[in-house]
């Protein structure tokens, strides 16, 4: 949206963010970041300002035209369609903004502005980045880590339809909470279709498995960056029995530490992103938004290494070694033989005509943030 604002000549108001969804954050925009170093860092760029000044509002009467911008779109979209509409309006709200801009075929001048608002005038408040700071430093003295990015949360699989090692229960009552948001549009959906394809987040089980094949030591610590795993500690026994060095944020910290960011799952969020960003492998099991952001981070640092786990392949090989078709020793070569190009090493975004959505995310893989 700064990119979008820049390329129109258009003032900025600070996001407001999301307060609709299954965790129903409170949070707001500047609870999450420090806003005076994000105007400031883009004041040569883009005018931005923290709230719609109220004699505009009351010339609008409040009402601006609340309208999502298309997916993926280019500048001629947002200069041949949105831009004249600021001629009757004056103000448009966007309430939807994420995935707005398209990946390629922006000038390049637009690519690293996006690179400028990402890696360097989005920066946590001090609150959040001195207690993320302080968890990366207690793991580092501890040794190496793994960031594990274990997305096996209720509102994650509600939403995606997949229960692979639910019980009936339990996928009855996903379904029910898929059904609960009505914005969350797909209602009928066959979870073993979705994982064939690729489309579910691994399973604790299968992700212990694929640790194991990976070649992660039994001794590691594997930090779990997640809210609530559906199912609890019952569904974290098999990760535990397999690498006992598991920790988490709640423990790692005191409770008071942690108080202050309590049913605000945004900030928790953030957290997990500083030590994501900061740990010695990250592995997302599922390439959610904030997987495809410490991606795109751990690339801007270097090219920390960050296994991104093809799950199409991976559930037909975990399929073949429960039942035994596939040996141990064979799964972990298969497993290893199909990541050797996955590990977030140097490479050009992928460009697929026409469908987008199948690209490569920009923010994953942001190649002209680097030379």
């Amino acid at each position: 949206m700064v990119t979008v604002a820049r390329l129109l000549n258009l003032t900025l108001v600070v996001p407001e963010l999301d307060k609709s969804s299954f965790w129903a954050d409170p949070s707001d925009f500047e609870d999450i970041f420090d806003v005076r170093h994000f105007i400031d860092s883009l004041r040569d760029e883009v005018r931005v300002i923290r709230r719609l000044p109220k004699n505009v509002a009351r010339r609008y009467r409040y009402h601006p035209l609340v309208m999502p911008p298309v997916s993926w779109s280019s500048e001629k979209y947002y200069l041949h369609q949105i831009l004249p509409l600021f001629s009757k309006h004056q103000v448009i709200n966007f309430n939807r903004t994420d995935t707005r801009l398209a990946n390629n075929g922006i000038p390049l001048e637009f690519q690293r502005l996006r690179c400028r608002v990402n890696f360097h005038a989005l920066k946590f408040t001090p609150k959040i980045d001195v207690l993320g700071q302080k968890l990366v430093h207690i793991l580092q003295q501890r040794g190496p880590f793994v960031a594990l990015h274990l997305r096996y949360e209720m509102d994650m699989l509600a939403f995606s339809g997949c229960t692979q090692g639910c019980t009936e229960e339990e996928a009855e009552e996903l379904k029910q909470l898929r059904y609960a948001f009505p914005w969350w549009k797909e209602k009928e959906i066959v979870s073993d279709e979705k994982r064939s394809q690729g489309l579910c987040p691994l399973t604790p089980e299968e992700a212990t498995l694929i640790l194991q094949a990976l070649g992660i030591e039994k001794g590691m610590q594997i930090y779990i960056a997640s809210g609530d795993i559906y199912g609890s500690e019952r569904r974290l026994a098999a990760l535990r029995t397999a690498f006992p060095n598991i920790v988490k944020k709640e423990m790692l910290l005191d409770p008071e530490e942690l108080q202050q960011f309590q049913n605000h799952s945004s900030q928790m969020a953030a957290l997990d992103f500083i030590v994501s960003t900061a740990s010695d492998i990250f592995i997302p099991t599922y390439d959610g938004n904030m997987a495809k952001l410490v991606e795109g981070h751990r690339r801007y640092r270097g090219y920390k290494k960050t296994i991104q786990l093809d799950r199409k392949t991976l559930v037909g090989l975990l399929d073949l070694h429960q039942n035994w078709t596939l040996s141990g020793d064979e799964f972990a070569v298969a497993v290893r033989q199909s990541h050797k190009g996955r590990i977030g090493q140097p490479a050009l975004r992928r460009v697929i005509e026409d469908k987008p959505k199948e690209e490569d995310y920009f923010y994953a893989n942001p190649h002209e943030c680097l030379v």
